[in-house]
């Protein structure tokens, strides 16, 4: 079992200490010199948010993680860096999938799930999803870029129209298929879904860089 961790966000969209990564990176929420880092006790945590976050993270900080600015700044100016991009990959396909979510501001994966065996349009569908789910249920309001137009207009469909057969070996794939096209038929959304246009901006931020 993982060891829990307590991050402070001394500058962010709301500061102070919280025990979940996904919600200490979704308190950064792009802010250009936000400054946050972990302990391994709450106790840590409550003294240093009372001190100088320059006590930990050096006077140097000039992003996120008290390192160098993201490449983010590399981007268009079109592109929204406080959002979220996902992203799947595919060895084969149908071959082992896996899907992740990351937010372009600070570079941060803020949701990874498989290898199970599908397909790539099946992983970008089910992570766009994931990341609309993960975005209301935080009450987070940023858009999600993805670069398939096969998933985004799935979504918009709330249909995966996969032609991947339904098998004993993708059984549990196809259950979590209906898990998310029932998320989309009972729940309403104002998240944007936006389109990647990989062409100009080069690859998406959650790419798995295996091309």
């Amino acid at each position: 079992m993982a060891k829990q961790k307590f991050y402070v966000v001394w500058e962010g969209v709301t500061p102070g200490i919280y025990t979940s990564w996904t919600d200490c990176q979704l308190q950064i929420k792009g802010y250009e010199a936000a400054k946050y880092k972990s302990f391994d006790t709450r106790e840590e945590a409550e003294r240093a948010l009372a001190m100088s976050p320059y006590a930990y993270i050096g006077k140097n900080a000039k992003s996120k993680s008290g390192g160098s600015k993201p490449s983010s700044d590399t981007l268009p100016s079109c592109v929204i860096d406080n959002s979220l991009a996902v992203d799947a990959a595919c060895s084969g396909n149908p071959g082992p999938m896996e899907y992740r979510g990351v937010h372009i501001a600070s570079r941060q994966e803020i949701f990874h799930f498989g290898p199970m065996k599908g397909t790539n349009n099946i992983g970008e569908f089910l992570a766009i999803v994931h990341g609309l789910a993960l975005l209301k249920n935080k009450g987070f309001d940023m858009p999600i870029y993805s670069d398939s137009a096969n998933a985004i207009s799935w979504v918009r469909q709330k249909k995966c129209k996969t032609k991947l057969p339904r098998t004993p070996e993708t059984e549990e794939l196809f259950l979590l298929i209906e898990r998310a096209e029932k998320w989309l038929q009972g729940n309403t959304y104002t998240t944007r879904i936006l389109k990647w246009e990989t062409k100009e901006w080069g690859e998406i931020p959650a790419d798995f860089g295996r091309k």
